[in-house]
């Protein structure tokens, strides 16, 4: 006997009638030399015996194939089959092998057949001892399908060459191959047990075949090959099947061609495609390509293709719309067919976690490159990480999900059975239990309730309507005022009754143009209705503002510049937290308005208040940004520019709420934009340096560790000052040697390089793109200013500084640092700056310089004539800012010299620091200095975000005004 009374009796009694009754099929199909020699095996690797107990007990399929193929059983013993995990890689080449020269159609189907036995019973032995990772039963089975699929159309493709000839292209006469698109499971490489294969056929190109009695086109000829392909899979003979095959997934379903071209695919998803069609399209996979040596070029053809539809390039909530709906239909068979006790499709059940992990996908997708991934437990983690789902919630749903597909796996393997769903039958149930490792039912049902539980929780947490509550009653209050149901005194009083009488008026008269507005009235249905449910959302939120006109008459441009694209109400009315910010940030700065309206994609971080709320530092938006850009090739310019363009409208745009909202303090406010700005040239630099050199090769001396170039930033980008909309003073050099060469075929002498480098910088900083422009660009102060050239060498920067700079410029040299490029030329140009400011100079000749300069830039910016004794420019009139800046520059020029340390920093508010520690300033004074440059910044600041010009009515910052004009007299005017 296979199976002694010790080992049976560790195995619950209620199983041994059906595994004596296999034992007894077994021996009487081996023979008596047959079960000798299993005997034989299972004494010398016990542990195999107990293993296949486990497996009789748990899958009868197993047990059947055992007993009617005895000789597989006795070979996967003898080899030790069931200890060694299955490679995915090596299926195919072992069925090729196996399969050989197939005589015929027969040949092949058998030969399918029984390699998909023994090796299914390979995958249901290791996965019932839990001898294998879910992973790795899963990946086993999709490349079992594979493996088959690829087989079986390699062959029939074959054959029916021979008699129709080759398929080739209409237009360009090349051989045409057919593609597998494999969906769903087998699509993310996600198979179960008993999954059937749902496939797509495609074909690149019309035309004919080249047959030599009768041509066929292309549609016939892969018909004719798809048909025979699904033949060899699913038609049920003496040996069994291999998979069922699905072609409902393909356009137009069961009444749609069997096979497709790519323009045909192409024009159905872009013209008919339906939002179920989306959700399925994101694991779709190229399983086989037939009739080419290598189809990896028309695989990613292919794909390339599909993509647009499946991703959108902004973020999609109106997907969660369709999973709704979707999951609703499920809702609703699952209740009609009794289904509650599926663990696929009843609550809290396998779908309902595909379902949460593909939402985050189809919204988001188009714009993170990361997941665009079809492995369901890849992603988990990066949902988690990117803060789509709660601390800890990836862990517990990737614990569910390999409860739910082992549990799903148990209940295959018993017949090999599609199904999902759990038994009723007591022996059943605990066979079940058994095989899971659980002691009776009831222990089983425990943990599976614990699971199922927690992922719906997970699930009506992204999917549910989260205005199913008393909020959408109060909503519905609105909605005859939005549909002009009521006349203007019903309106007036219905709005006067939630917002000051004094809105009233203006709220009417504004929901009045919006909807007369050309973008309204030509809506389509669709977009319409969203619009309807969104506008009486928006005036119940409202209600908690006080100018609630003024906020509307700023959110309602963005209502209509996204009318079209109506997805974005949708992420509005999906996240009533964002919608309160919109309105909250909207009434607190016209500014972060208009920034929403020009790139309405930045509402996606309204849906975050951790991220919103919480600028990173420089080194996590390096991270951010790596991201980004990480599936981005250097080649890609257009990829690059949008990606940057994002990536500084979404950070600025968290500055501005985290100011607004006394989150951050003035002074990490313009680290932070510095910081925005320092990481964009960082990467601008690596694109541009990488383009230049794919091109040109690299220049003589320099590597791509040491480019042998820098970016100088001046001004507020070089004092880390910057502030919202400020553009950025620049200047580049080089210390590559003249006279030598670029490395590459298209050579360029090492000036040319690094002014083309410098010109492509510029250029990618500045091109006016989908996203607009990323900054500002002037570069006027580089040596000899616009005649000068666009990058110099630091040598030549040194001799003009030392030779022609004139006092401005060495001005403009106090707040000047390198922001990106050569650590080492970094250094080297530190110390050419610390040389020229730290030079003895003439005073009176320097103040009367400073003097001069500042009284030429008040006589063309600072107020003037009558509106100076009521008006205070708080940048350029006397007193102000620029004061302040002129004051700390004519310091360190005239007493550097004395102290080095005064050319350390580059940014006021330390360098006054620096002046108080020399003793060079008094205390007060220089206290006073910093209290007074702080308050007209933070002004700035507000007066920026509120769309205001930075002029004040001249009673404002009167004692400031007097400090700064006093110690501007005292240390330049003074004799």
């Amino acid at each position: 006997m296979l199976f002694d009374k010790d080992l049976l009796d560790d195995v619950p009694s209620a199983f041994h009638p059906e595994l004596r009754r296999y034992q007894a099929q077994f021996a009487e199909r081996a023979g008596a030399a047959g079960v000798a020699q299993a005997q034989n095996c299972l004494s010398t690797r016990p542990h195999l015996r107990q293993q296949l107990l486990r497996v009789w007990v748990g899958s009868d399929f197993a047990a059947q194939a055992c007993i009617t193929n005895p000789d597989m059983l006795l070979e996967m013993l003898q080899r030790g089959d069931p200890d060694r995990p299955l490679e995915a890689s090596t299926l195919a080449p072992e069925l090729a092998r196996q399969l050989g020269e197939c005589s015929g159609e027969q040949a092949l189907d058998q030969g399918l057949r029984r390699y998909r036995q023994r090796t299914m019973v390979h995958v249901i032995w290791r996965d019932l001892n839990r001898l294998a990772t879910l992973e790795e039963t899963t990946g086993a089975l999709s490349a079992l399908a594979d493996a088959c699929i690829g087989q079986a159309m390699a062959f029939h493709y074959r054959e029916l060459a021979q008699k129709w000839g080759v398929p080739t292209g209409g237009e360009s006469g090349a051989v045409q191959p057919m593609l597998v698109l494999a969906m769903g499971k087998l699509g993310a490489g996600e198979l179960n047990l008993s999954s059937d294969v749902d496939l797509i056929f495609a074909y690149p190109e019309t035309g004919a075949t080249n047959g030599a009695r009768k041509n066929l086109t292309n549609q016939e000829f892969f018909s004719r090959l798809g048909k025979k392909l699904i033949k060899s899979l699913e038609a049920n003979t003496a040996d069994g099947f291999v998979f069922r095959v699905d072609m409902r997934l393909r356009p137009y379903g069961q009444s749609g061609a069997l096979v497709f071209n790519f323009d045909a695919l192409e024009d159905y998803y872009q013209t008919q495609g339906r939002e179920w069609e989306r959700y399925a399209m994101i694991k779709a996979r190229v399983a086989a390509v037939a009739g080419v040596a290598d189809g990896t070029a028309v695989a990613r053809q292919l794909l390339a293709l599909l993509r647009p539809f499946t991703y959108r390039k902004y973020i999609d909530y109106s997907a969660v719309e369709a999973l709704r709906s979707m999951k609703a239909l499920i809702n609703r068979e699952v209740q009609r067919k009794g289904m509650g006790e599926d663990v696929k499709l009843g609550p809290g059940g396998i779908r309902e976690i595909e379902f949460i992990v593909q939402a985050f996908q189809l919204i988001r997708g188009g714009r993170d490159r990361r997941l665009q991934e079809r492995r369901l437990l890849v992603l988990l983690p990066v949902l988690e990480a990117q803060g789509c789902l709660p601390a800890g919630a990836a862990a517990g749903l990737d614990s569910a999900y390999r409860f739910l597909r082992n549990t799903e796996h148990a209940v295959q393997a018993y017949q090999d059975r599609q199904t999902q769903m759990l038994p009723t039958g007591e022996l059943d149930r605990r066979r079940l239990a058994w095989s899971l490792g659980y002691g009776d039912w009831a222990a089983f049902t425990a943990a599976l309730d614990s699971h199922r539980t927690l992922v719906n929780a997970e699930f009506q947490a992204v999917i549910a309507d989260p205005h199913d509550d008393v909020e959408s009653e109060r909503d519905r209050d609105w909605i005859p005022l939005w549909q002009a149901q009521l006349d203007r005194d019903q309106a007036l009083a219905l709005l006067g009754g939630h917002y000051r009488d004094s809105d009233a008026g203006r709220v009417f008269e504004l929901l009045e143009q919006l909807r007369e507005s050309r973008h309204i009235v030509t809506m389509q249905a669709a977009g319409r209705e969203r619009l309807d449910e969104f506008v009486p959302r928006l005036l119940g939120a409202l209600a908690e503002q006080d100018e609630t006109a003024e906020t509307l008459a700023r959110v309602l441009p963005l209502v209509e510049a996204v009318a079209r694209r109506s997805a974005y109400l949708v992420l509005l009315m999906e996240n009533p937290g964002a919608l309160k910010r919109l309105i909250s940030l909207c009434a607190a700065s016209p500014w972060i308005a208009g920034q929403l309206v020009k790139s309405p994609a930045l509402l996606d971080e309204l849906l975050d208040p951790r991220t919103l709320y919480s600028p990173p530092d420089k080194e996590s938006l390096r991270d951010e940004l790596r991201r980004e850009v990480l599936r981005l090739s250097w080649e890609d310019l257009e990829g690059h520019m949008e990606a940057l363009r994002y990536f500084k409208a979404a950070h600025a745009l968290r500055v501005a709420a985290s100011e607004v909202t006394d989150v951050l303090p003035l002074m990490k406010v313009s680290d932070y934009l510095t910081y925005i700005a320092e990481v964009i040239l960082e990467h601008v630099l690596a694109v541009a340096w990488r383009q230049m050199v794919d091109r040109h090769g690299r220049p003589g001396g320099a590597q791509d560790d040491d480019m042998n170039f820098v970016i100088v930033g001046y001004g507020k980008l070089g004092g880390i000052e910057l502030g919202h909309g400020s553009d950025l003073d620049l200047v580049f050099l080089h210390s590559a040697e003249a006279g030598r060469f670029t490395d590459g075929e298209r050579q360029l002498d090492n000036q040319t390089f690094y002014t083309r480098l410098g010109q492509k910088i510029i250029h990618i900083l500045t091109a006016q793109t989908l996203g607009g422009t990323l900054y500002e660009v002037d570069v006027r102060l580089r040596p000899s200013g616009n005649s000068g050239l666009l990058v110099s060498s630091l040598a030549g920067f040194e001799k003009y500084q030392g030779a022609d700079a004139w006092t401005w410029e060495h001005q403009a040299l106090v707040r000047a640092r390198v922001v990106a490029g050569s650590r080492r030329l970094a250094g080297e140009f530190e110390a050419v700056r610390a040389a020229v400011l730290c030079r003895r100079r003439e005073d009176a000749e320097l103040r009367r310089e400073v003097v001069q300069m500042r009284d030429r830039m008040r006589e063309h910016l600072a107020t003037r004539g009558a509106a100076q004794a009521q008006d205070f420019n708080i940048k350029h009139d006397r007193g102000g800012i620029v004061d302040i800046e002129f004051v700390v520059q004519y310091a360190v020029l005239a007493w550097a010299y004395r102290d080095a340390a005064l050319v350390r920093y580059t940014d006021n508010i330390r360098i006054l620091g620096c002046l108080e520690e020399a003793g060079l300033l008094g205390t007060q004074e220089v206290t006073q200095l910093i209290d007074a440059y702080k308050a007209y910044r933070s002004m700035g600041h507000r007066l920026a975000l509120q769309g205001q010009a930075s002029v004040l009515s001249g009673s404002q910052f009167n004692a400031e005004r007097e400090t700064v004009e006093r110690v501007w007299q005292r240390l330049l005017e003074s004799p």
